[in-house]
């Protein structure tokens, strides 16, 4: 009897040995988001997603890369070093006028490191629909399941393209990072393990409300844009990037995106750019969408995406198309946002645009937003002199 279980053994021992070496990838990919954000990893791994994830590379294109002139350097206001040390800042641009008047890197990372954009990414995707409303492939009104079929008898079945702009699709998703759990950490563990994006979210099947009615802050509302942009023009979307966005901004370096098995884009959160990249995309958007002379936005578009039209309630941050402001907004005044501390802040009256990458594990304690949005204000005031 001892024999024979010692040979049982041994041939599931065998076996485990080959499962494990013919799914190697998807277990180390698993591995990796379960210590994605762990302490002694996060600063390296928001560097260097392409060696946890699949990636597609963004060509950058062939043409020059558009200048950032050097401006006098500005000393940043007091209270900055702790604020760097405290938020885990490992990247901090500032422009002014369209000049680079202050960037410095921290937590031994570089210029050249292309850095994680999380949820930064959604106001690219915001801008990408932007162009092709424009041009007519889709329109903010179309209902999802018009380019989606798969979403027919999910929960975005009746929600409409704005809505999901809007994060007010009505669908019900769980956004806590911290739950191991949660519906966001489960789509974490789909992008991981080679799955398919888009059968997940046509197989979300639970509402909270009906669509445009209230705002529901959910990343997935993100990648079902993707879908319809997909679905509207037969392209994927880093062709779409490249072609209407990333080659007319003429940036330093090809950006990477983060895909699943299947090769979809994670759009809702999967971009990995250089911090001045970042800045770049940012002056665009407060110049109204033009660029070098080259209108790449169409006219009034970012207006209307910093409109915070969404059905937010008093206390919370103002939503507009995919961009953020702040709970005391300002005229001119919005900005991407991504988890861990990355923004691009944006102050028209006073010509300036902060690009920040963090790798900040206290993100979501209270008033974290509230400080970052302050000191960015202090920074933009600072900029003038």
């Amino acid at each position: 009897m001892l024999r024979v279980l010692l040979r049982v053994l041994v041939v599931l021992v065998l076996a485990i040995a080959v499962v494990a070496f013919w799914k190697k990838d998807e277990i180390s990919r698993l591995l990796a988001v379960n210590s994605l954000f762990a302490e002694d990893k996060i600063v390296h791994n928001f560097s260097h997603m392409d060696q946890l994830f699949w990636t597609k590379e963004i060509n950058r294109g062939t043409g020059p890369v558009s200048p950032l002139p050097a401006g006098t350097e500005m000393t940043l206001p007091s209270g900055s070093d702790d604020w760097i040390s405290s938020r885990a800042l490992t990247a901090l641009v500032v422009l002014k006028d369209g000049e680079l008047r202050h960037e410095s890197y921290y937590l031994d990372t570089g210029a050249e490191d292309r850095r994680i954009s999380w949820s930064v990414a959604k106001s690219y995707i915001s801008a990408l629909l932007g162009i092709l409303v424009a041009e007519g492939a889709l329109t903010l009104e179309d209902q999802l399941t018009q380019h989606v079929p798969s979403l027919e008898g999910s929960a975005y079945d009746g929600a409409r393209i704005i809505d999901a702009l809007h994060m007010s699709s009505g669908i019900e998703f769980d956004e806590d990072y911290l739950d191991f759990n949660s519906d966001i950490n489960k789509m974490g563990r789909v992008l991981a393990l080679g799955g398919s994006m888009d059968a997940f979210s046509a197989g979300q099947d639970r509402t909270r409300g009906t669509p445009g009615a209230a705002w529901h802050y959910v990343s997935i509302d993100t990648h079902v844009i993707g879908m319809a942009i997909r679905g509207a023009t037969g392209r994927d979307i880093p062709d779409l990037m490249q072609e209407k966005l990333i080659a007319p901004l003429g940036l330093e370096a090809s950006p990477l995106m983060i895909t699943d098995g299947d090769g979809v884009s994670f759009v809702l959160g999967g971009l990995n750019q250089r911090t001045r990249d970042y800045a770049r995309f940012g002056q665009m958007a407060l110049q109204d969408g033009m660029w070098q002379g080259q209108r790449i936005l169409p006219e009034g578009w970012i207006t209307r995406s910093a409109q915070f039209t969404a059905p937010t309630e008093a206390g919370e941050e103002a939503y507009g198309l995919h961009w953020w402001g702040a709970v005391d907004p300002r005229e001119g005044e919005f900005y991407a946002r991504g988890v861990y501390g990355q923004y691009i802040y944006i102050n028209k009256p006073l010509n300036v645009v902060i690009a920040v990458n963090s790798a900040d594990r206290l993100f979501r304690e209270d008033g974290v937003n509230v400080e970052m949005i302050a000191m960015f204000r202090k920074i933009a005031e600072a900029a003038q002199n």
